[in-house]
């Protein structure tokens, strides 16, 4: 059973994701009981979790989606576990590429996450697409905004109309491109919606450039977002030498952080 009980929507979510994965199936009430949290509160987060391919509902209670072999997205803090090393290496050696004053567009993401923490406190101004994002960046002389849109709950990552059209009436000098993918010759994300933002964000900056840690190489998303001869450079924690020669082709300029 869960310790403390969670103080935020996303602490409460990824508990409850550790439930489910533990016990495999759990009824709505018991895991109410479990996390001593109102049932309202348990379906609404259901439905989250759900919308986010992470379980599936069943009658009176849920299951983890694994169960069906089916590979979900993790949420950010889960992701947040992961490769923390690599992606502060890669955070430093991407912000090494902005001079102050310039305008940065930031990804969402965790790795684009690192990047704002390595930029914080900088004179530079940082585009969110991330509210996370934002939130790490917006520190003494860095001045912070953010494209607006539909959050993604569990990801705050910002999608949507109003982000496209800001995103098109914006100009910045670097856009930090997240990916959930590196296959074949291409650039892949989880949602559509995402795939779209990038490509929008991509269009309105002098350079890309890819953060993406080892991990994501050989892993292919639903959605394709870019080429990678679209990018500037490429930027990741290990020596990628043994990437297939069509791949390496493609990129530009590849660094290890």
């Amino acid at each position: 059973m869960p310790g403390s009980r969670p103080r935020f929507p996303h602490e409460r979510q990824q508990q409850m994701i550790e439930v489910i994965r533990e016990r495999r199936h759990v009824g709505t009430a018991e895991l109410a009981g479990l996390l001593d949290i109102s049932l309202p509160t348990v379906r609404r987060d259901l439905t989250i979790l759900e919308k986010a391919g992470i379980v599936s509902r069943t009658h009176g209670g849920v299951v983890a989606k694994e169960a069906t072999g089916v590979a979900p997205e993790p949420l950010l803090l889960e992701k947040l576990r992961h490769n923390q090393g690599a992606k502060r290496r890669i955070g430093a050696e991407a912000a090494s590429r902005v001079n102050d004053g310039q305008i940065v567009l930031l990804d969402a993401g965790t790795t684009a996450l690192a990047v704002a923490q390595a930029l914080a406190g900088r004179r530079v101004t940082v585009v969110a697409l991330d509210l996370k994002v934002a939130e790490a960046a917006a520190v003494g002389r860095t001045d912070v905004l953010v494209v607006g849109g539909q959050v993604r709950n569990g990801y705050y990552s910002l999608t949507g109309t109003w982000a496209r059209q800001t995103l098109a009436s914006l100009r910045a000098d670097i856009y930090f491109l997240g990916a959930d993918g590196v296959a074949g010759t291409s650039l892949s994300a989880t949602t559509f919606d995402d795939a779209e933002i990038k490509r929008v964000a991509m269009e309105c900056c002098e350079r890309t450039i890819a953060v993406v840690d080892h991990t994501k190489f050989a892993a292919r998303s639903v959605a394709e977002v870019c080429d990678l001869g679209s990018l500037d450079e490429l930027i990741s924690d290990r020596d990628l030498g043994i990437l297939p020669p069509a791949m390496m082709e493609r990129i530009a300029r590849l660094t290890r952080a």
